[in-house]
């Protein structure tokens, strides 16, 4: 892209359009200009088109919806004049909006983020509280799935064993409210150590229709034991209810 097209060497080309691959010559700089324009905030794309001898007659700038055009228009002016050195008259520039355009890696990313929520029972809240009465324990867990959030509440001594089966069973609780035409029982849950750590693990009677499954879940007791049994009846369960769930 020359200042003074006179002492530039000519650069074949077919009406104003250039020619030409990425690895092409680009004396006039113009891939350079198309570059700076494209970093700016808002900008998708952008086209620089000049003459044989380098004078830019078009800009063309395809950026994000929401932005104002006129802003755009002097983000480009101000880029080309401080980055270049070239100041292109604002008549050249014209802009076009589009609705957000993002890599097809992230809408891929997103779909499949959105398609594992849809489908998901989501873990929200676990509280452990005080019991009714000495050495016992209250908790209430807290589910969603597809927008809608129920929520259980057990009770029991507070021993370590207690405390996963009450987690467990105020989990179920809560599962048995999003089945439709099946249901969930708790048949037990219990610690049990392996590979120099602790679990959560549980058992669950899935019933539905004729069919009843035994159901079994795991979770690494890391925060507490009644959170790991939490996560160890939804890793019992996911694949079964995935299906039986209300649409």
């Amino acid at each position: 892209m020359a200042h003074n097209s006179a002492e530039q060497p000519e650069l074949e080309q077919r009406g104003n359009q250039p020619i030409g691959g990425p690895d092409a010559p680009d004396p006039w700089g113009v891939r350079r200009a198309e570059n700076l324009l494209t970093s700016l905030e808002g900008v998708l794309s952008a086209r620089v088109v000049t003459t044989p001898l380098g004078e830019v007659t078009e800009v063309h700038i395809l950026a994000q919806a929401g932005l104002s055009p006129k802003q755009v228009v002097r983000n480009v002016e101000s880029a080309m004049l401080a980055q270049l050195g070239l100041k292109v008259d604002h008549r050249k520039i014209s802009v076009a909006q589009t609705a957000d355009v993002k890599p097809i890696e992230i809408l891929e990313q997103q779909a499949v983020r959105e398609q594992i929520l849809q489908r998901s029972v989501l873990f929200e809240d676990l509280q452990v509280m005080p019991g009714s009465r000495p050495h016992r324990i209250g908790l209430t867990v807290s589910l969603s799935y597809n927008g809608i959030r129920e929520t259980a509440e057990a009770e029991s001594s507070d021993t370590p064993r207690s405390r996963v089966e009450a987690a467990a069973r105020a989990t179920i609780n809560v599962l048995d409210r999003l089945l439709d035409d099946s249901s969930v029982a708790l048949e037990g849950a219990k610690i049990v150590e392996a590979f120099d750590r602790e679990f959560a693990f549980v058992a669950v009677q899935g019933l539905g229709g004729r069919e009843t499954l035994l159901l079994t879940g795991t979770a690494e007791i890391r925060e507490s034991s009644e959170r790991a049994a939490v996560f160890a009846v939804l890793d019992a369960t996911n694949r079964w209810t995935e299906l039986r769930r209300p649409k």
